[in-house]
């Protein structure tokens, strides 16, 4: 399973500055969100997705997790986890009973894996301070991120930003086919005490599934 960058980013965003107008302070605060994440030891984060597509009469909703240490994740998502230990990825799909293991393909077919996730917006992006919205009592602001590339199947990303906690509320992917992704946070959690296995694949933990090496 493939997740591309503009739509897992969410999960590693989070923001420790104030608010501007300028575009210039926009970089500058989205710089700090990479800098920031970039000093946790490990992040866990509990997240909401959302897919979108009124035409095509689409409307899905799923949860996920993904806890990161540096460029190791385990990603659950979809019923499937990913495991990248830094050097090997194993995908495990309870559901076909099947453990697929790679090298890090992040470069493939536009996708980039949880741990790179920080600086996604860093080339290609223009950025603009847009509305503000009350959600539920909080005061969101948003940051509309929009393609350079011309071709790009992204019309704009919407970063959406609690003005009282500077934590990334949601981020709202637009394509130009119509469809809206949406990825919400629900749970942020950093430093915590992680098992020293977490990041390591157990083969005997899967007697019963077919593994398939495609590298």
């Amino acid at each position: 399973m493939k997740i591309k960058h503009n739509i897992i980013a969410l999960l590693l965003l989070f923001v420790s500055n104030g608010f501007s107008q300028s575009n210039t302070d926009v970089q500058t605060l989205l710089n700090d969100v990479s800098k920031k994440v970039k000093a946790y030891d490990n992040i866990s984060i509990d997240f909401k997705y959302e897919l979108n597509n009124l035409s095509e009469n689409i409307n899905q909703e799923t949860k996920g997790s993904v806890t990161i240490e540096g460029d190791k994740y385990v990603l659950n998502i979809l019923g499937v986890t990913r495991i990248y230990d830094g050097k090997t990825l194993f995908t495990i799909s309870p559901e076909d009973e099947e453990v697929t293991i790679s090298s890090d393909n992040s470069d493939e077919e536009g996708t980039i894996t949880p741990s790179k996730m920080l600086s996604f917006y860093e080339d290609g992006y223009r950025y603009q301070m847009d509305i503000v919205q009350n959600v539920k009592g909080r005061k969101i602001q948003y940051v509309k991120l929009d393609p350079i590339d011309s071709n790009a199947e992204i019309k704009h990303v919407l970063l959406g930003i609690d003005a009282n906690t500077k934590h990334i509320y949601n981020l709202i992917e637009v394509g130009k086919n119509g469809t809206k992704t949406t990825l919400t946070v629900n749970s942020f959690k950093t430093n915590e005490p992680l098992s020293k296995t977490l990041f390591t694949f157990d083969e005997s933990k899967y007697p019963d599934y077919y593994i398939n090496k495609i590298d």
